[in-house]
């Protein structure tokens, strides 16, 4: 099944041109026009899911599981199409693209059951104390409820698990939300055809067209306006921090401010403790390897910096260089994703002291691995070395002693993942570090690498900041549907009046 995009937004059920277009950059084959987003068709999307939200804000929730399903289900049956298009515009390969559709499908799916259940609503009652002294007490009932329509941002490193029908809109829809979504530049023409499966989905279902629309492409103007229209209630952002924050403080500043739950960057640091280092360093040192360059690592858990006693740091960066040697240049999703990777290696290889165990050159839309080397202080003497860079790059850095080792985990900033490599001899040192890195990291990890999220209940796809800017919140798992939900207290209301799953 072949696929060639249309290039027209989806608003509220009608596929709609503008009078600007800009053109795809595909890794492989030709681009394609698309239509380029304004602020007018911003309003009217956000128009649409305020009025969708009257009936799909009070839907069943069986209505609306059955509708994630159907989406799961349109999806897969692009497949072959998706996996097409998904490649040809991001470099991935098909094996990739096919992994990250069922994992797509899988979080709809899930929803769909998470809901079903209704453990999420949390339902809470206080019963009437009519003969309560001194003060008689009303009856207390609370439950979750959807706050409204939902900004969605695509990301650019996930073409379907991080985008249009993605784990944000996933967990919007499924609480009730209707989804405005944003679509990413990078590969406007797999967002079509999955957009094209939503709105298949809402036709079967016969939903209000407004509880879904895809806006391509525009300037600023367009992410601005999406993130201060009044109609929208919270906005979900997986990207840069700069990005991020930006649409961020858009959010505060509003008469209105909404919570803008954006999944921003981390270097996510391993601290290798001694006894598994003298165990098994080569195999360490293997996994570090295959996770870091995972993807062109170009995924937001890409374990950047790795903290080792300098007594053992040779070994390390000896074994790594050879675990590195077999990996060649890998296509980025973007030609500005590649070149800004170039100026990242660029600058952390500039640093103070920082010396250089592999680099390469490699130009266009090619990344290949760069492994570097710094003492402990030099690190925390440039801020700059804590700054994430989007690939295949890593950074050794060195520590005299288990004391130092602690005093630079207490320098990190907000984290998504923290990662122990211990073994059962490590258990002192571990102990004193695992309350530090809960602090700075949504996942603490041990002996294992955090590239690969699992899509689960009690997954944390989240952290302080700058790795999110609400440290309460995940993007990835059923926890993530809390984003969109308020609790509402119904006091002394006639039990005909409640809702259904209050009542």
């Amino acid at each position: 099944m072949s696929f060639t995009p249309h290039g027209k937004h989806l608003i509220a059920g009608d596929w709609i041109g503008s009078d600007r277009t800009f053109q795809s950059e595909p890794a492989s084959g030709e681009g394609h026009a698309f239509s380029v987003g304004t602020v007018d068709l911003v309003d009217r999307a956000c128009e649409e899911a305020e009025e969708a939200f009257w009936s799909y804000g009070y839907s069943t929730r069986e209505d609306r599981a059955a509708f994630l399903e159907t989406i799961a289900d349109e999806i897969e049956a692009r497949a072959e199409a998706i996996t097409e298009i998904g490649s040809a515009e991001t470099g991935l390969p098909p094996a990739r693209l096919q992994g990250e559709r069922g994992r797509t499908v899988g979080q709809l799916r899930l929803f769909a059951d998470h809901i079903r259940k209704g453990d999420y609503l949390d339902r809470r009652q206080d019963a009437a104390l009519p003969d309560r002294q001194p003060l008689p007490r009303p009856d207390l009932r609370m439950m979750q409820r959807p706050i409204g329509p939902v900004a969605v941002f695509g990301a650019s490193n996930f073409p379907l698990a991080f985008s249009v029908a993605g784990g944000d809109t996933a967990a919007a829809l499924a609480a009730g939300c209707p989804v405005v979504v944003k679509g990413h530049s990078a590969h406007p023409g797999t967002g079509e055809i999955v957009a094209e499966a939503v709105h298949a989905a809402v036709q079967a279902h016969g939903l209000h067209p407004g509880v879904f629309s895809l806006v391509q492409g525009g300037r600023r103007d367009v992410g601005q306006a999406l993130v201060q229209h009044p109609r929208i209630k919270a906005v979900g952002f997986t990207g840069s921090l700069a990005g991020g924050r930006a649409l961020y403080d858009l959010c505060a500043s509003r008469p209105e401010p909404i919570p803008f739950f954006g999944e921003l960057g981390s270097v996510n640091p391993m601290f290798l403790l001694p006894q598994a280092m003298a165990a098994r360093g080569g195999e360490i040192a293997s996994g570090w390897a295959a996770s870091l360059t995972m993807g062109a690592g170009q995924f937001c858990t890409n374990p950047g910096i790795a903290v080792v006693l300098e007594t053992q740091a040779e070994a390390l960066g000896r074994a790594t260089v050879g675990a590195l040697a077999s990996v060649g240049e890998q296509v980025m999703l973007t030609d500005g994703i590649a070149s800004a990777y170039r100026e990242g290696v660029a600058r952390i290889g500039g640093g103070t002291g920082v010396r250089d165990l592999v680099t390469s050159v490699c130009d266009r839309r090619n990344a290949a691995p760069a492994l570097f080397v710094v003492t402990g202080q030099q690190w925390l003497d440039d801020h700059g070395l804590a700054e994430e860079v989007f690939g295949p790059l890593g950074l050794i850095v060195t520590v005299a002693d288990a004391e130092e080792m602690i005093g630079l985990a207490r320098s990190f900033a907000g984290q998504l993942t923290a990662t122990l490599h211990m073994d059962a001899a490590d258990a002192d040192l571990a102990r004193r570090l695992l309350p530090i890195l809960e602090r700075k990291a949504g996942r603490v990890l041990a002996n294992g690498f955090p590239t690969g999220v699992e899509v689960a209940d009690a997954m944390v796809h989240g952290g302080p900041y700058p790795a999110s800017t609400n440290f309460g919140a995940t993007s990835v798992g059923t926890l993530s549907i809390r984003r969109f939900l308020r609790p509402v207290c119904y006091q002394n209301i006639p039990a005909a009046l409640l809702p259904e799953d209050l009542a």
